[in-house]
């Protein structure tokens, strides 16, 4: 059995043409309640940080919004976030939203020893109403399994 194989040789092939955001259609949104917004971050950029007396200490709005992102953040090695293991010593906002971060590793020759802490700092960042944020890795004291919370504990079968 032989297949033949046809080649066509051409001068020039047009280029398609590109999608350009104006052919958009505009879609109405339910959770905008309106036409979709071009500039997607103007929401995100425009927010301020929490109202109230105490919005950046313990138990405040701010406060708890970087406790959330630093228990989105997870030991690569061990199915925990990093809050709950016990390796976030400390944790410090200001009413200007400055946010500053103490944190240790399990060991210093931990894997992620380098790019842990700009994991939590850019998370931090990110956390509406944060301007800045710093990370503080320190090594004293040492993380021992007795700083993990009670979840930690139960997770990992230490209960």
């Amino acid at each position: 059995m032989s297949e033949s194989v046809r080649s066509e040789t051409v001068e020039a092939v047009e280029k398609p043409p590109r999608a350009q955001v104006s052919d958009a259609p505009e879609i109405a949104s339910e959770q905008a309640g309106g036409p979709r917004q071009r500039d997607y971050l103007s929401g995100f950029l425009a927010q301020k940080p929490a109202t109230g007396d105490a919005a950046h200490e313990p138990g405040g709005a701010l406060y708890e919004s970087v406790i959330d992102a630093l228990k989105d953040i997870f030991d690569p090695e061990i199915p925990v976030n990093i809050y709950d293991l016990g390796l976030i010593y400390g944790v410090e906002v200001t009413g200007d939203g400055h946010a500053a971060v103490t944190m240790t590793l399990t060991t210093p020759n931990c894997p992620v020893a380098e790019s842990m802490p700009g994991e939590v700092e850019m998370r931090v960042a990110a956390v509406p109403g944060i301007a800045f944020a710093d990370v503080n890795l320190v090594w004293d004291p040492p993380w021992d399994p007795q700083k993990m919370s009670d979840d930690a504990r139960l997770e990992l079968g230490m209960l």
